[in-house]
């Protein structure tokens, strides 16, 4: 998933067809967690919903991207950053994580 105006990579999650269903319908991003076996409304518990500008499909039809728009200041991450991925791994090699942006 990506931000709709900036396209930095927010996050990533599975969907399946009920998942993909509920999300035309509804507008907003809806996914399947396999932990818990159900579907999710991204923002239902935090307020910070995606809402879902398009959806791409892929080459090999098996994987979709979505352009989404966050609230003003919400984010796509439960830590409260802005994408999932606000860490990288260190260049010296070693398992370190570094807090940069992944636009860096």
């Amino acid at each position: 998933m990506v931000d709709a105006d900036s396209g930095e990579v927010l996050m990533t999650a599975h969907m399946n067809q009920e998942s993909l269903k509920a999300t035309r319908a509804s507008g907003r991003a809806t996914f399947y967690s396999r932990s818990r076996k159900k579907l999710w409304v991204k923002g239902e518990s935090s307020g910070n919903f995606l809402a879902v500008e398009e959806i791409f499909v892929d080459c090999d039809q098996d994987c979709l991207l979505l352009r989404v728009r966050l609230p003003a200041g919400g984010s796509a991450c439960h830590t409260g950053e802005k994408s999932c991925f606000y860490r990288r791994l260190s260049k010296s090699g070693s398992d370190a994580l570094e807090a940069r942006s992944i636009k860096e």
